[in-house]
């Protein structure tokens, strides 16, 4: 039961296509529509073969700098193994949401930001557990480093410089030290720091008062008198009694110059209101990402100024009001939803019949026929599984038994990496690369063949890198000559997508050792 309640905040796992593997979503919103049905608003996480391969290179190099920083990298220990199985943990988070039918939930996952303290072997004990440390920008196509990332390492250390011994001279740059502000056993009382601040308060209200432009902004004496009492006043009444060693006259004096009352002015005044609104537009899209807001909202706004407003909106009535809303608008939305165990048979789902191989239905995107049934698994190589799934272009005929299968629904890869070579004595099939390609890459290495990488030959000097040849092995060889009658293997390797019948070869080479 408890398996089955998605909450806000979850991640889960969506299936949008019966072939394709999960997408990884994080629960932002879970609305009910006006037919009845439940909607989940959320945040889109990308694997890394939904994005461009210049952009997987940037990863890839991004992810190397890290791992030369740390005293003592792990990456030379993995295994391939490890490291293609790695790269299905990986996920890049992005800014866009999107609306999906929550009845496409198809169970829960863990996605945490790399934390670059802990091994990152770690993510591969843990099922359904995956990590990012980029950011995805579908529409811009780059990758950003999340700006919560842990900073630890040489880089974000400080330097400490040595502490000067009693009496020696200090040759340091006077320009670029701290500057005292304040004495706090200054002689003045507290009373008279108040009195002070009181007449600072009054020379600012009056200052605005002949301010045209303030006028505009706040046009009510007592909007103008608010204005004033904020810290900006404030710190410049207690600056100025510093500047002049606490001499009330002194400063006093310096409050009003000979050009009139002096005006200061803090962001919450420098802000007209159309920037205000674009402003709490901008949190609503990207939060405290003020890197995010400045660049697409605000550019001719500083990031200081962008922050310093934000602090002080946050103390106005406006940030209550609209908190207040949110907390109303959250009430009228679902806090969770129930989403029943899906059980329905997969299209790419193959029966057994008399021998056969098809897919559910008789139909569907790999829908074949296979004589025997003896195909391997193409990820772990087995010959046994309680279920089989049809895999990759119907022209491919591959298929996944069900362990492979689930974990290439929910890591949008093969379990084993593509071997380039097999061994000539090896009689297991082929592999096929980890992920089916769509785009005319439906070449596959035919039972009987294995890909080779010849260096010697001429010939093979000339082809291009998308090129390989094909090798037969010893048994095949052996076959050749024993098997004449019933399957002509020199036209077999003509038509490599077209399966052996290997039970009638079994069969003529028997009868052939057992007449000799």
């Amino acid at each position: 039961m408890a398996a089955n309640m998605y909450r806000v905040g979850d991640y889960v796992f969506f299936e949008n296509s019966s072939s394709n593997p999960y997408l990884i979503r994080r629960i932002e919103e879970l609305n009910k529509t006006a037919s009845g049905n439940v909607e989940a608003k959320v945040v889109c996480f990308y694997r890394r073969r939904d994005i461009s391969h210049s952009l997987i290179q940037l990863a890839d190099k991004h992810a190397k700098e890290l791992e030369e920083e740390k005293e003592s990298p792990v990456e030379t220990d993995m295994s391939d193994k490890q490291k293609h199985q790695l790269r299905h943990r990986e996920l890049f988070l992005s800014r866009q949401y999107e609306s999906l039918p929550a009845t496409h939930i198809r169970g829960k996952c863990s996605v945490a930001l790399l934390n670059e303290t802990e091994a990152v072997l770690s993510y591969l004990d843990k099922e359904d557990t995956f990590f990012y440390s980029l950011v995805y920008d579908p529409t811009q196509k780059t990758l950003l480093a999340d700006k919560g990332e842990i900073r630890v390492g040489p880089r974000f250390q400080a330097d400490v410089p040595e502490m000067l011994p009693e009496g020696e001279a200090d040759d340091r740059d006077q320009s670029k030290m701290e500057e005292k502000l304040w004495y706090p056993e200054c002689p003045l009382s507290s009373k008279q720091i108040d009195q002070f601040l009181v007449v600072a308060r009054a020379v600012g209200t009056f200052a605005r008062a002949l301010d045209c432009s303030s006028s505009v902004r706040q046009p009510s004496l007592h909007m103008s008198a608010a204005a004033a009492s904020r810290d900006i006043t404030l710190f410049h009444a207690m600056d100025t009694l510093h500047r002049h060693n606490y001499d009330l006259s002194s400063a006093l004096s310096v409050l009003v110059p000979a050009g009139g009352p002096v005006l200061c002015r803090d962001e919450m005044e420098e802000w007209s209101a159309s920037e205000a609104a674009m402003f709490e537009e901008a949190l609503e899209k990207y939060g405290k990402d003020f890197n995010d807001i400045r660049q697409d909202f605000l550019p001719w706004k500083s990031l200081t100024s962008i922050i310093e407003y934000y602090y002080m909106w946050k103390t106005t009535d406006r940030y209550v009001q609209q908190k207040r809303l949110k907390a109303a608008e959250a009430e009228s939305k679902l806090k969770q939803v129930y989403i029943p165990t899906y059980n329905k048979p997969n299209p790419n789902q193959i029966s057994l019949t008399n021998g056969k191989m098809a897919t559910v239905n008789g139909a569907g995107p790999g829908a074949f026929h296979v004589a025997g049934g003896g195909r391997a698994c193409e990820s772990c190589y087995t010959m046994q599984s309680a279920q089989w799934y049809s895999w990759g272009p119907p022209n491919m005929q591959c298929r996944l038994c069900v362990s492979c299968w689930m974990y290439w629904k929910k890591y949008g890869g093969l379990k084993m990496p593509s071997r380039a070579e097999v061994p000539e004595e090896s009689t297991s099939p082929s592999p096929v690369p980890t992920e089916p390609r769509s785009r005319g890459h439906t070449a596959r290495q035919s039972n009987h063949m294995i890909p080779m990488r010849n260096s010697g030959s001429p010939k093979s000097n000339m082809k291009t890198k998308q090129a390989f040849l094909l090798q037969a092995t010893r048994l095949t060889k052996l076959a050749r000559h024993m098997c004449r009658d019933v399957i002509r293997l020199r036209r077999a390797a003509r038509r490599p997508f077209i399966p052996i019948n290997c039970g009638a070869i079994k069969a003529e080479c028997k009868s052939s050792l057992n007449s000799s």
